[in-house]
């Protein structure tokens, strides 16, 4: 998984994605996400450390069937607020 951190005026943005899914794009309908270099290339993490990273986080955005899950095995993504988009899974994570 890339892992890349940034702050902004609103939190700590995490954005985690897949390496395979970088620079793809994913549609389903009239939805369509594109993992873009600029926004989620990061620095290769283990499981662990994206973890503690979505526990810090204001803001999260997940890309690929790993990233996802691992945010859902750990209690960061309610399983029915992911969606499907044509071969990958989309989550968000907003703490309010």
């Amino acid at each position: 998984m890339l892992l890349s951190e940034r702050e902004t005026q609103e939190g700590l943005l995490v954005a985690v994605c897949d390496a395979d899914v970088l620079g793809e794009t994913f549609e389903n309908g009239d939805v369509s996400l594109t993992v873009t270099e600029e926004f989620y290339d990061g620095d290769p993490a283990d499981p662990d450390a994206v973890a503690q990273s979505l526990a810090r986080c204001s803001t999260a955005n997940l890309v690929g069937e790993d990233a996802v899950e691992l945010a859902i095995e750990e209690g960061f993504v309610d399983p029915d607020n992911v969606m499907e988009l044509a071969g990958t899974r989309h989550a968000q994570l907003l703490w309010m």
